[in-house]
């Protein structure tokens, strides 16, 4: 199979990277977000994980994948899925600005900038994510914008993920 890429990009920054599939590790992750793009949405800096940003997003996929390549410590330039039930997020302490209901599933698409990342959250503990794509271009000025996104806020910035033309 020839390798497949992506674009990832912070829109309002006008800052992106390329990211290679990892179709050899998690190939049925990867079908499922490659058939879904292009995909964006509001950013979040992680508060748990260290130096992550992400978007959240309802189910794409016909049958939810399962945990492939998985990791609770990603290195610079993972990109990684989670699965997250309504009630996972549903606290007020996530600092969401919309609803989310239990019995409500979300798909969270991060990419992880920076070393010393721990999937450990506080109130469930350990949190494997499957590691899907590695950015392979553009890193040190998307972990730039990360760091300022975390210093300056996230309101009004779009993570978008979309294939590479």
């Amino acid at each position: 199979m020839t390798d497949r890429y992506l674009e990832v990009s912070l829109v309002k920054r006008g800052i992106q990277c390329t990211a290679r599939l990892l179709d050899d590790r998690a190939p049925l992750t990867c079908a499922a977000v490659w058939d879904a793009l292009p995909l964006s949405g509001d950013v979040y800096h992680a508060k748990y994980a260290r130096n992550e940003i992400y978007a959240l997003f309802p189910p794409f996929a016909a049958k939810e994948p399962p945990l492939e390549n998985p990791t609770v410590t990603p290195i610079p330039g993972d990109l990684c899925y989670f699965a997250f039930a309504g009630a996972e997020l549903g606290t007020k302490a996530y600092g969401y600005d919309r609803r989310v209901d239990a019995g409500t599933t979300l798909v969270d698409l991060a990419l992880f900038y920076e070393r010393n990342n721990l999937l450990l959250n506080g109130d469930v503990g350990w949190i494997p994510g499957t590691v899907w794509g590695q950015v392979t271009e553009g890193l040190d000025e998307m972990a730039a914008a990360c760091n300022d996104l975390w210093r300056t806020g996230a309101q009004g910035e779009t993570l978008s993920f979309r294939r590479a033309a």
